[in-house]
């Protein structure tokens, strides 16, 4: 007979101290949130209250609670086929870049308006600056390449009244990454990315094709998650998009604090310092992330010396 039983610990330790989403899905509670929940949670095979995570719309609509729930957000929606986050993971990023801006900053996380930060490649469900800007009031820019998830990035902070803190910048060439979105004498506190990290469509069928089969799908079932080409995968992979992003990063030197990008791949590291170094950053950070079994890291690297870094504290995060 098959043992269904479930660990005992329902916090998931693993996650940044601060992520609010480090207890399991109250589910209950979240459907007093957003009532439509309620047709997609059944109870699984540990005799727990859950949704079918191979279901796109039962995700969605876990996500508009979760939303609506822990970040204040009424009207959240994402068109067909685009990339559906898990929210518990990009929050864990925003929570521990806000720390690095804290290890500059005597232990205190610079908060409010005044701190800029960029979303390289922000997606079609705006959910970094959504998160930044709940948790500690930033303000965002997110550039985008696809004009369709320009557009509806722009409509969630349009329709959150958010527009005002949250701005979404077409990026017009898909060779570039920074140049066109960074303006002249414009400063930006953080960046960040979620890049692409297959190489090919075939490598991303594939991880897609895997991920159904540790859900359980049946062969050909759509992905849960969803997910466009330009979110999935690009010529040469994440490590190439990364050495990409440093490059042209060099050019602005003195244009952001701290740079910053997820990292997926273990493999992808040893290039990216090698190019750090030889560009001239100043500091780098390589800082891990958990979430259950999946493990990832965030690359972070400033081009600014110690005098630099003072300064830009003094000037932006002491006023």
């Amino acid at each position: 007979m098959p043992n269904n039983t479930k660990p005992a610990s329902e916090e998931k330790t693993t996650m940044h101290p601060r992520n609010a989403h480090r207890n399991r899905y109250d589910f209950p509670s979240l459907i007093k949130t957003l009532p439509e929940l309620g047709a997609f949670v059944s109870l699984n095979q540990f005799n727990d209250l859950s949704v079918d995570f191979k279901d796109p719309e039962a995700v969605k609509t876990l996500n508009k609670a979760l939303l609506k729930q822990f970040y204040g957000l009424d009207h959240w929606d994402i068109p067909e086929g685009f990339l559906c986050p898990p929210i518990p993971g990009r929050a864990d990023y925003i929570h521990y870049i806000a720390d690095l801006l804290a290890d500059c900053n005597g232990g205190i996380i610079p908060t409010g308006k005044s701190v800029k930060v960029l979303d390289i490649g922000v997606g079609a469900n705006c959910i970094y600056p959504i998160i930044g800007n709940k948790a500690y009031g930033w303000s965002f820019t997110g550039a985008e390449v696809d004009h369709i998830a320009v557009r509806s990035a722009k409509n969630i902070a349009e329709a959150n009244n958010l527009s005002k803190l949250i701005e979404i910048r077409k990026q017009t060439s898909s060779a570039d990454i920074f140049n066109g979105i960074i303006k002249p004498g414009e400063l930006f506190d953080l960046t960040m990315c979620n890049p692409p990290f297959h190489a090919s469509l075939k490598e991303a069928a594939e991880g897609t094709e895997r991920k159904w089969k540790n859900l359980g799908a049946k062969e050909n079932a759509q992905l849960n998650f969803g997910g466009q080409n330009t979110e999935l995968w690009c010529e040469g992979g994440e490590e190439r998009f990364l050495n990409r992003m440093i490059s042209e990063s060099a050019q602005f030197k003195t244009s952001c604090f701290w740079y910053s990008s997820l990292i997926s791949k273990k493999t992808t590291l040893p290039a990216c310092y090698k190019n750090l170094e030889y560009f001239g950053a100043k500091d780098i950070k390589t800082i891990p992330m958990a979430q259950g079994q999946k493990s990832s890291r965030i690359l972070a690297w400033t081009y600014l010396n110690k005098s630099q870094q003072e300064e830009w504290q003094l000037k932006r995060w002491k006023k």
